[in-house]
């Protein structure tokens, strides 16, 4: 999205300003006074107050935290699966 049209948007609500945020390919801006996330779609933002979800950022950062758990256990149990971490063979 771009930073000049970021700048002018601001929460059909309280017209307080919007943080962009990046969820991997999601993209929304969050109103932190009025807790609401609205959804951009095919880069459009969508700034109805229907559409909008509620936001709760420490909800937010809980569950991008057990995400973040979980990936790593899942790696963890990937490597374990495959023995990658098992010293590599000598050539004689």
């Amino acid at each position: 999205m771009d930073n000049r049209l970021l700048e002018m948007l601001v929460c059909p609500l309280c017209k307080g300003p919007l943080e962009l945020l990046r969820h991997g390919a999601e993209r929304e801006l969050v109103c932190h006074a009025d807790r609401l996330a609205f959804p951009i779609r095919d880069g459009i933002p969508v700034m109805l107050e229907n559409e909008a979800r509620a936001y709760d950022a420490a909800a937010e950062a809980e569950a991008q935290k057990a995400a973040e758990v979980a990936a790593a256990v899942a790696s963890m149990k990937q490597a374990e699966n495959t023995g990658s971490d098992a010293p590599p063979a000598s050539s004689a």
